[in-house]
């Protein structure tokens, strides 16, 4: 059995056939433009965000910098002296 497909003849007007082609050619070249545009609109709404969220956290880090200059933090805890490998607490 032999499947025949009808769009598969060549018997095709050469003037169609460029016009096709022409016309593949203008729809990769929009679809190449379009995905362009969207690259470029990424990337700008990137870097317009990034700078936005490094000058947002550069004004909220300011006064925390500087309270921080002059109260230093204090790390409290419990200790444990270890002599010869057994713990001693201290009471």
């Amino acid at each position: 059995m032999r499947i025949v497909l009808p769009l598969m003849h060549r018997r095709r007007n050469p003037l169609l056939q460029a016009l096709s082609l022409v016309l593949g050619l203008v729809v990769i070249g929009v679809l190449m433009v379009f995905g362009l545009v969207v690259a470029g609109v990424l990337t700008v709404g990137g870097t317009l965000w990034l700078v936005w969220r490094q000058w947002k956290r550069s004004r909220v880090a300011s006064p925390k910098v500087a309270q921080n200059a002059r109260q230093p933090e204090v790390l409290e805890g419990e200790y444990v002296v270890i002599r010869n490998s057994r713990p001693v607490a201290h009471h």
